[in-house]
Parts: structure tokens; C-alpha cells; sequence
């Protein structure tokens, strides 16, 4: 009797970032050389919550065998083939609980929410995975983590173009939004000194502001508004001008991340709350281009970046990191270890319990990099920092 192969589950979830298909690809190919069978999950958490083990049309649209062919040239690209979402199996409202799931398969989790985390337990045992790889930033993690703690054997990769998960100094997608941010804003020159105005670009990034503090710290940018500290619109408006005065083409410029807010004022939110309790955001920089006209008189160019910033190819460190964690992955599960995260810290490749992403929050260090007063990145002293600073 043949010795059943074991199986390798895989997902990507939250926002696509550059590097996900050559993690895949890696990953998948790794897995064949140890002798291993992958399945693929389709769109993150959702594909493991919208499976229905009874229903033999369910396989073709929820999960996909992978193998080298199927990930031949995937690498080639950005995003994710796998597609993704932002479900949470452990917090579902009830208007989006599959019609086939008996309600022993799930459990009030809140006012209108649902845990049903039981059928994807179910799930994982009906698909024969023994080990599963997902690949997010802190939300789709925090449920990876729930998985552990209830016994599945997990591995984890980190990304996020926001460079947020707790433990780890790198995440995968980081490098290339600030790469195309670079390469934006320099290109927006030409518009703003062309007409002489202000330019307003405004960045992702919730919670942490490093996207936009390093983006403007590498385009020399002079001032950069960040996720953790609140600022004066009157007093910034005086500083772009003496800014723009005293550049000979008669332009000034800011970025600003979405989840920056003006003094007293909150974020700006929009939309319904996610399964991870977030809103939408954008649009700040709008309210700030329009304060700026109002204080300034001077006219303004506002850009939103947004997913550009996570659209296209990985760039070249995004390829490297990517392929090495996953590379770390698959020895992580060769060699039987489980409830792991792959890292970098220090400048060295590593893996630490996946619990650690729950201990606390990565945000930018305001007092070593960031210049309150003035509102522009102040790198000076960067011995013993890592490599992307926070």
C-alpha cells in the first residue's frame, strides 16, 4: 500500500503586494522536491469558510492543486494568483455565512457575527492538509494564530507594503511600494514645478507611517506627514510655502499617509467595518490640499498613489525576500516545527512563535527618525537600526 503524500495548504490574504507569486512558486516547488502535495486556497480565509464538503463543485471553485507547471511563470508578475480577501472565519456577519453551513458549525461571536472557525477545522481534516503556510499582514495572521492555538500546524509568512508585522523587521512588499513612491514623486516634479504648485501625494498606510516617512526620506521630500503624529494644517501650509519660496523652480511637496490626521481631528474613515473591525480609508490628503489652498492661496496638486503603490513586478530585494521565506517555510515544515513565523531581525533570516505578532504594535520610532517641530523625516543616527528603518 502507497504511503499517502502529505499535504502542504498555502493562502495569501489581505492586500496583494509584489512578491506573493514568487513566494508561491517557491514554495510549491520546494514542496515537490521533499515529496509533498500542495493544495492552493483560493482567496485567502474565504476559500476555507465558503467549502463546502458536500458539494463535489466545491473544489473547483475554493481550492487548486499546484504543482511546477501551474506555477511556472508566475513570478513574472505581482499580486497573487491565488486571488485574496479580507475574511475572518471567526468573525463573519451573518448576511455573508454560506447558506450550506449548519448552524452547529458556527457560534455567536458578537452582535450579528458569527466564529466559524468548527467548520474550518472540518476543512482543513476533509482536505488532508498537515501543514499550512498562509501569507499576510497582522489581520490575516491573527487568524493564523487562532488556528494554532486550536491545534493546526502552521507556518506563516509575513507582508504588507506597510512593513507592520510585530517580530519582524521586513515584510514582503515593502521594498517596491516604496520603490514605485520613490519614483512617483520624482516624477510628479515635473508637473508641480512645471505649474509652480504645491503637491500633495498621499501614500497607504494605516497605522504605521514608514511608507510615507521613508518614501519622502529617499526623494528628499522636505516634509512628511506620518500615522503617529497628529499636525497643524495652518502651521504646515507656512512651511510649504517657505518651502516653495525658497526652491529656484517655485514648488513644494508632502506626502502624507492615509491614517494621518490633523490636530484634534480623527482618522478618516469611510464605509462599513471589515472583519477585522476596519474601515476604508483615503482621502486625507484632499482635506489637507483643500486646507492648504484655503491658507495659501496657492494651487495644488493632490495624488493619490494608493495601489500603485502595490500594483506590477516585485522589485529585485521583494524577490529575494520572498523566495527566501518561502524557502524557510518548507524547512520549518520538513522539519516538523509548527506555530512559527519566518523574519528578518538584525539583518538575519530567522523564525520566531507566531503568538509574537499579537505582543505588540511596529510603529515608527517618532523620537529617533521623525522631526515633530518640523514635520520632515530626521535620519541622523542609524547605528543599530535595521536596514528599513522604524
Amino acid at each position: 500500500m502507497t504511503e499517502r503524500r502529505k499535504t502542504v495548504g498555502v493562502l495569501t490574504g489581505g492586500g496583494d503586494v509584489p512578491g506573493l507569486n514568487p513566494a508561491l512558486k517557491t514554495l510549491v516547488n520546494r514542496a515537490e522536491d521533499n515529496g509533498y502535495r500542495v493544495v492552493g486556497i483560493r482567496r485567502g480565509w474565504d476559500g476555507l469558510l465558503r467549502y463546502n464538503r458536500n458539494d463535489p463543485k466545491s473544489p473547483e471553485q475554493n481550492i487548486m492543486v499546484l504543482d511546477r507547471q501551474a506555477v511556472r511563470t508566475v513570478d513574472r508578475t505581482g499580486g497573487t494568483f491565488l486571488h485574496t480577501s479580507r475574511t475572518n472565519p471567526g468573525n463573519v456577519r451573518e448576511e455573508e455565512i454560506p447558506s450550506f453551513l449548519n448552524s452547529s458549525d458556527r457560534e455567536l461571536s458578537g452582535k450579528g457575527r458569527y466564529d466559524c472557525t468548527r467548520h474550518v477545522l472540518a476543512n482543513l481534516e476533509h482536505l488532508g492538509i498537515d501543514a499550512l503556510i498562509p501569507i499576510g499582514g497582522d489581520d490575516t495572521l491573527s487568524y493564523a494564530e487562532r488556528l494554532h492555538r486550536e491545534g493546526v500546524p502552521v507556518v506563516a509568512i509575513p507582508k504588507t507594503m506597510d512593513n507592520d508585522v510585530y517580530g519582524t523587521d521586513y515584510c514582503i512588499g515593502f521594498s517596491t511600494a516604496v520603490t514605485r513612491s520613490v519614483n512617483f514623486i520624482h516624477n510628479l516634479r515635473t508637473s508641480a514645478g512645471s505649474h509652480e504648485r504645491i503637491a500633495v501625494i498621499e501614500l497607504f498606510g494605516r497605522n504605521s507611517g514608514e511608507t510615507s516617512l521613508i518614501s519622502a526620506y529617499l526623494s528628499g521630500v522636505e516634509r512628511a506627514l506620518i500615522s503617529e503624529a497628529p499636525f497643524d494644517v495652518e502651521k504646515l501650509a507656512r512651511l510649504l510655502m517657505e518651502d516653495k519660496k525658497n526652491n529656484p523652480s517655485n514648488y513644494a511637496m508632502v506626502t502624507i499617509s492615509e491614517g494621518a490626521t490633523m490636530m484634534g481631528g480623527q482618522t478618516l474613515e469611510y464605509g462599513q467595518e471589515d472583519a477585522y473591525g476596519h474601515k476604508k480609508l483615503g482621502g486625507i490628503g484632499m482635506i489637507l490640499s483643500e486646507s492648504i489652498k484655503r491658507f495659501t492661496g496657492s494651487h495644488i496638486i493632490y495624488q493619490q498613489l494608493s495601489y500603485l503603490m502595490r500594483s506590477g513586478a516585485p522589485d529585485s530585494l521583494d524577490l529575494m525576500v520572498a523566495f527566501n521565506y518561502a524557502n524557510m517555510a518548507m524547512d520549518l515544515v520538513a522539519e516538523g516545527m509548527s506555530g512559527r513565523l519566518v523574519a528578518l531581525q538584525g539583518g538575519t533570516y530567522t523564525h520566531i512563535p507566531i503568538s509574537t505578532i499579537m505582543q505588540g504594535l511596529k510603529r515608527v520610532d517618532v523620537a529617533e527618525l521623525y522631526d515633530l517641530d518640523q514635520y520632515r523625516p530626521k535620519v541622523r543616527h542609524v547605528l543599530g537600526k535595521p536596514m528599513f528603518l522604524y
